[in-house]
């Protein structure tokens, strides 16, 4: 694999407890950069994770995976020509990284030379026309001849036209399954196009999961952080193309409509977008015309995959008493609040805040919301 980019490499050690520590219960991106950033380290947050979830009112243990485990999944992955990328390793997608939420590792499998490209999003309806499928494959070579790659989803349809006219350019598929678990069935001649031919694959997921129903949402948030821009073509309500449209808008990114006849259901969530205020495309050359003046400066600090190192107060940190536990779950609720709310309301330390949330979290109480909010499970 070529890699493209600049950045620090985790050692193979870090490795092994970065993948221990994503793939153990209730470990999600946003707790395990909470975790590394609170106790220095994955191997300490391993360590940590049946006391953090016991204070956090579990009644049972949790599981943590093992070093067997995690040396079992990269061995897999290395026999199947993929391997795992660390946040801020070389190669990792830049504009994924800044996103909430992040995947501390990604799977990847092809070349990650795709990655030093900007890239524009391009998805859309399943059971795509003939002519959508058709603009979606002149979007996809407009963007590969002004310097562009695109990301989609693999799906049938929009994605696929987005792919293949992309293959010679630079593609980038994020699947919703295991990196050796391409859906659909049908698009595996076109899975093995890209990741052999100089596109990537890319996946959150373990290696071997196969994608259920919600594990597309996932997917459609890596289209959206990979992407400076998402464009959409015939998109129905209710679609998966509008989560990434709204997850788009969510990173800050410019989403992209292009309309159709309001007798075509296929049309009614991108005419939509429309009114709400997505950019227009009636050509090609509009997404990448209105991207262009992003691409003059620099879009993205550049970070690292080093594990922070613990700050100077952090052997005089004071964990939190029964009663500031009591005070910040008692802010809580079924409904989402904002983290810094809590703290105003609580007037407690952000520290400690933020550690009784990653126990309610590891517990399995706590739900994390788009935007950074939380809530209770009641």
């Amino acid at each position: 694999m070529n890699s493209g980019g600049r950045g620090i490499s985790l050692s193979e050690k870090q490795r092994i407890a970065w993948l221990r520590l994503i793939r153990s219960d209730n470990v999600g991106p946003v707790t395990f950069r909470d975790l590394i950033n609170h106790f220095g380290s994955a191997e300490t947050a391993i360590e940590m994770l049946p006391e953090l979830s016991a204070r956090g009112g579990s009644t049972r243990a949790i599981r943590i995976a093992s070093e067997s485990d995690a040396h079992a999944e990269l061995e897999a992955a290395r026999k199947a020509g993929a391997r795992f990328l660390g946040i801020g390793e070389p190669g990792y997608p830049e504009a994924l990284r800044q996103i909430d939420g992040a995947p501390p590792l990604l799977a990847i499998r092809g070349s990650l030379q795709v990655t030093s490209a900007p890239a524009i999003g391009i998805v859309g309806s399943r059971n795509a026309s003939i002519t959508g499928a058709k603009f979606a494959g002149m979007i996809a070579q407009e963007a590969g001849r002004a310097g562009f790659s695109v990301v989609s989803g693999m799906a049938r349809g929009i994605d696929t036209a987005a792919h293949k006219a992309s293959l010679a350019t630079g593609t980038i598929a994020a699947l919703a399954g295991g990196i050796d678990r391409p859906y659909p069935p049908e698009n595996e001649l076109l899975y093995r196009d890209i990741t052999e031919n100089g596109g990537l694959a890319v996946s959150e997921m373990p290696f071997g999961w196969e994608a259920r129903a919600r594990d597309f949402p996932r997917r459609n948030r890596l289209i959206a952080g990979i992407a400076l821009g998402t464009v959409v073509i015939e998109a129905a309500f209710k679609s998966g193309s509008l989560i990434t449209a709204a997850r788009a808008a969510d990173f800050g990114r410019q989403v992209f409509a292009v309309p159709g006849s309001p007798l075509d259901p296929r049309c009614h969530g991108t005419n939509h977008l429309i009114k709400e205020g997505a950019t227009i495309v009636t050509q090609p050359g509009d997404i990448t015309e209105a991207l262009a003046p992003q691409l003059d400066r620099d879009l993205f600090s550049m970070l690292d995959a080093r594990e922070p190192e613990k700050s100077d107060d952090h052997g005089r940190f004071v964990p939190p008493g029964e009663d500031d536990r009591y005070a910040i779950v008692s802010a809580l609720g079924p409904s989402p609040v904002d983290i810094d709310d809590i703290i105003r309301h609580t007037r407690l330390p952000a520290r400690s805040v933020y550690l009784v949330l990653l126990e309610l979290d590891l517990a399995g109480r706590l739900v994390r919301h788009a935007g950074g909010s939380v809530s209770l499970v009641y």
